[in-house]
């Protein structure tokens, strides 16, 4: 199915492009910004999208050029896409295709009309159809560098000619901070996006940057201009105006509130107290390990793909990764060892180590150069205090133990 929809996709852009084949545009050609507001359909549609939109009545050409398609027949898709390997194509459809699926969706779509002379025209149009043809068209996808919004502006900006002044943009920001500008309606999406990036993804952006976001794009071409020298400079875009209103009767996403990280993670950590209570006080150690069986499990796999970002993906800002400090794949082994007896003495050091590095990350979490979800300290706390709790039971236990093997306390017996 991958295959079928790869293959028709190619087969549209070849189809497509044939019949424009070294069209020369006439006088009368536009070429046009097309920003579109994100969509909670689908993940990669949170952020919006641009489009490059290339007009000529005389021609018959009305061509949207789009650099956000990626191919899911790629071999191994998931995991060359944590690693940061993942190919996008740039796909071609018509303007009315555009226009209608968007329009389906109830999304708003801003027109800019971009400043260009007649030979920037045809020589953006014969880029961009070189770049279209099915042997050029796949790049490394970069989500923070290199994606469907930096394309176009860079596709834009080499046929200029001079120099695009953007405007200064009036907050200081992280990548961190603009994804959650996204994702905010989505609790346990930023969430997630918190454990994944890592401390590179709170350095504070540069007005250029931004524009990974489509929306910072459209907002900077609108104010910015083409210095040709230093006497001479015209406005990048002609015009910005909305051809397609958003769909009044979407109302959005929402989440209970009682469901979203914060609250569960608290919930986890009454239900961890409860379960150490009967631990030190009914000395229920079978409850307490099948309890720390899944809770170690489940962090242990959240710390295995942290551990893959951090050390074998490309992507940008997931090395280094502060989560770490709690989130890591030995805690999978611990999970496993809590069973085998003869284990027992190598899950006591594990979990003196655990508490000791988990206390230090909490008491560092203000200082960290990372910024972390608020939910992260109760849910580390869980693992923290199971890891505090079951060190102090074993210990106990040993202490125990050792006494009633002491001769003192053999002939104190034999006395009474």
């Amino acid at each position: 199915m991958k295959k079928l929809i790869s293959t028709a996709l190619m087969l549209t852009i070849i189809s497509f492009l044939s019949s424009f084949a070294q069209v020369q545009l006439s006088d009368s050609a536009k070429v046009s910004l097309l920003t579109v507001s994100p969509w909670d359909g689908a993940v990669y549609a949170l952020y919006g999208h641009t489009v490059v939109r290339v007009e000529d009545d005389s021609t018959g050409v009305d061509a949207c050029f789009n650099y956000g398609y990626f191919d899911p027949s790629q071999p191994h898709f998931m995991y060359n896409f944590l690693r940061g390997k993942t190919d996008y194509v740039l796909g071609v459809t018509t303007y009315q295709q555009f226009l209608s699926e968007n329009q389906m969706k109830g999304l708003e779509v801003v027109h800019q009309d971009i400043n260009l002379t007649a030979e920037q025209r045809q020589q953006l149009w014969s880029d961009l159809y070189i770049n279209a043809l099915p042997q050029n068209s796949r790049y490394r996808y970069n989500y923070f560098y290199d994606n469907c919004a930096t394309r176009p502006r860079d596709m834009i900006e080499a046929v200029v000619d001079g120099t695009v002044i953007y405007p200064k943009t009036e907050k200081n920001q992280t990548f961190r901070d603009l994804v959650h500008e996204c994702v905010h309606q989505y609790a346990w999406m930023e969430f997630g996006i918190d454990l994944l990036i890592g401390s590179d993804a709170d350095k504070e952006t540069t007005d250029r940057e931004k524009m990974f976001l489509p929306y910072y794009l459209m907002v900077a071409f609108k104010d910015a201009t083409v210095q040709k020298n230093d006497t001479v400079s015209y406005p990048l875009v002609g015009s910005t105006n909305i051809i397609l209103e958003a769909d009044s009767e979407d109302v959005g996403y929402s989440e209970l509130g009682v469901l979203k990280p914060a609250p569960i993670a608290f919930a986890l950590l009454v239900v961890t107290l409860l379960i150490s209570f009967l631990q030190l006080r009914f000395g229920h150690n079978k409850t307490a390990r099948i309890y720390d069986t899944l809770l170690f499990s489940v962090a242990g796999f959240a710390g295995l793909i942290i551990t893959f970002l951090v050390f074998f993906s490309e992507h940008p800002a997931t090395s280094p990764n502060w989560n770490l400090a709690w989130l890591h794949i030995v805690h999978l082994f611990a999970a496993i060892f809590i069973w085998v007896k003869s284990m027992k003495r190598v899950v006591y050091y594990y979990h003196f180590i655990n508490f000791a590095v988990i206390t230090l990350f909490l008491l560092s979490w203000w200082f960290l150069p990372q910024q972390l979800h608020w939910a992260t300290i109760p849910f580390s706390m869980s693992l923290w205090l199971r890891s505090g709790f079951s060190f102090i039971y074993e210990r106990n236990n040993y202490l125990k133990n050792r006494q009633y093997k002491t001769v003192s306390y053999m002939l104190a017996g034999w006395r009474g």
